[in-house]
């Protein structure tokens, strides 16, 4: 009988032993597949999310968008005389934001300039042209922004880099305002080059309106008159593109005699 009881004790006594152990092996068997995907989930999200992954994408979206402009040639549009087909406010305000996109895909501006005074005479021309202007700007300003900043900052090492991002960050307003002035100054550039630096959003719009006024007037002047090349408005329009345009570099040569010569 002690013998049964005793047997009958241990088997008893084992038996939550043995499901403890059971269920002590069961528990990390199921954990650790978990862990991984989770694991593997964050680092994709931290590769996708880098700052050379942004910058990529940036590069990605801006080589698209100008191999789109030259295989459907927007300039067909225009011939098509889509502008007339809308009328109106609603022609110059789409014009304003196809002008806007095609900035940012390395249109050549004075073109898109010369087209609105064609398309809308001087004054429409001019409203579209700018209002294009600071739309394509922006938009430029906030993809360079929001993907390429934080990648491209800490390789501002050199003087002249470090000279550039100082003025622009701390005096953004009149640096953009002169850079929209000077007409030797790539539009593009000088999107990209603002919105790598700390400059704000706001004072970089309102400097890019202000400042692209005088280039931006003289070409849509120009395209607006230009079936009478005789005339006083389109001599005085090419002369305020020829000169300007001289004087730029005129100032860029001797810039660069001085920085050969040292």
């Amino acid at each position: 009988m002690l013998d049964a009881t005793t047997r009958s004790g241990g088997t008893a006594a084992a038996s939550p032993r043995a499901a403890t152990t059971d269920l002590a092996v069961a528990v990390p068997t199921a954990a650790p597949a978990l862990v991984p995907a989770a694991g593997w989930a964050a680092r994709c999200a931290r590769v996708l999310l880098s700052p050379w992954s942004r910058l990529s994408l940036l590069v990605v979206l801006l080589a698209t968008a100008a191999t789109l402009m030259l295989v459907l040639e927007p300039q067909r549009l225009l011939t098509d005389g889509w502008t007339n087909r809308l009328g109106g406010v609603a022609a110059v305000v789409a014009y304003a934001v196809a002008y806007g996109v095609c900035t940012v895909a390395f249109v050549p501006r004075p073109l898109l300039n010369l087209a609105a005074g064609a398309l809308f005479g001087s004054q429409l021309g001019l409203t579209a042209a700018l209002g294009g202007t600071v739309l394509g700007a922006g938009l430029a300003f906030c993809l360079g922004r929001a993907l390429g900043q934080e990648a491209l900052r800490p390789l501002l090492r050199g003087r002249w880099l470090r000279a550039a991002d100082n003025q622009l960050s701390r005096h953004g307003f009149r640096s953009m305002l002169a850079a929209r002035l000077f007409p030797g100054i790539p539009f593009a550039a000088s999107n990209y080059c603002a919105a790598v630096s700390r400059m704000g959003l706001l004072p970089f719009l309102l400097a890019t309106g202000l400042g692209s006024i005088p280039n931006t007037a003289a070409y849509v002047v120009a395209g607006a008159r230009a079936s009478t090349p005789t005339s006083p408005a389109f001599l005085i329009a090419l002369a305020c593109i020829t000169v300007p345009g001289l004087a730029g570099a005129v100032v860029a040569w001797r810039k660069r005699h001085r920085l050969r010569g040292h």
